[in-house]
């Protein structure tokens, strides 16, 4: 008997779900009451296992249960395999109802404040029956993780310059220049000429320059002949970047689409003076070997038709009602 039908005959769904809840709760005894079975036959599954593989899975001591490497294997794909299976019951959801489905969404802060909206309400608009859950996830390793423990079907973010992993597809939606962004009510705003050397002096919000956003604008600054200002306040929050240039007493760097949904609304005046340096990109990422549901395809789908709109027209990300 080769391994395939060896793991076949003798590793079931029910087993993968049970290191699953004890990987979860981290012991064998809350595992066993959060799956309403006894201790007992939790003990006899994973032994059962262990003895079938061949390797230990867990560590067994006085504070619980812990997986070994070889557990953290297995426990990957079981995560894989339940996923799979969820996702073919969307897909067979949707065939039944077309209109039908859940997309879990992830996007950095930069993305909440720009393209998700407009791409989420384009979507709700034209399938309104799929349920959107949208969440909030850290720049770097953090997001990466999302995706790879299936807690969010996609991430909408900001190209770091980065090779992708190996394991994800990373499309570009769309790229675009950052412009030089003060309030709407600030003494530059009311200038008819205003040039970078006239505010290279004035207290500036900016991203650390260590930070990946950060590098971009350092370079910004390099390619207009001047040496990157020291900020008066370090931020890579977006939210808090556009309150306090709105406020009138600080001058930032934004990306055009960014800057574009808080001029619309009169809060920031985008400077009327070109400049050089780095773009920056938006993109879209998922993991190359799983199954997208068909309510997800249909977001990409979207996603794309959104980004092509910014690609005509920057200022496009705005209030205005959505074909």
């Amino acid at each position: 008997m080769d391994w395939s039908d060896r793991i076949g005959s003798r590793i079931k769904l029910r087993d993968l779900h049970i290191l699953m809840a004890i990987a979860d709760t981290g012991s064998m005894a809350k595992a066993a009451a959060k799956l309403r079975i006894s201790h007992p036959a939790i003990s006899k599954t994973i032994s059962d296992m262990e003895g079938t593989l061949g390797v230990r899975l867990l560590d067994r001591g006085s504070q619980g249960a812990e997986l070994t490497a070889y557990g953290e294997v297995l426990l990957r794909c079981g995560i894989n395999i339940f996923d799979e299976m969820r996702q073919g019951v969307r897909s067979l959801e949707h065939l039944s109802d077309p209109n039908s489905g859940e997309v879990r969404l992830g996007c950095t802060e930069i993305v909440i404040h720009s393209l998700a909206p407009t791409i989420v309400r384009k979507f709700s608009q034209k399938y309104p029956g799929v349920q959107l859950d949208v969440k909030l996830t850290n720049p770097g390793e953090y997001q990466i993780q999302e995706l790879r423990e299936r807690k969010i079907d996609l991430l909408i973010t900001r190209a770091t310059g980065q090779r992708p992993e190996d394991d994800f597809h990373s499309e570009v939606l769309f790229d675009e220049p950052f412009v030089f962004v003060v309030g709407a009510q600030s003494e530059f705003a009311r200038k008819r000429r205003v040039a970078l050397k006239d505010i290279i002096k004035s207290n500036w919000v900016l991203p650390s320059y260590d930070s990946a956003p950060g590098v971009l604008i350092a370079g910004i600054f390099r390619a207009n002949d001047f040496q990157p200002p020291r900020p008066a306040i370090k931020t890579v929050s977006i939210q808090l970047t556009k309150l306090l240039i709105a406020s009138g007493e600080f001058v930032g760097i934004l990306p055009t689409s960014v800057a574009a949904l808080d001029a619309h609304q009169a809060a920031l005046k985008v400077l009327p003076f070109k400049s050089s340096g780095p773009r920056i990109s938006a993109e879209i990422v998922f993991l190359k070997n799983r199954t997208l549901s068909p309510a997800v395809e249909l977001f990409i789908k979207c996603a794309r038709e959104v980004a092509r709109s910014v690609v005509r027209a920057p200022g496009a990300l705005s209030n205005a009602p959505i074909p």
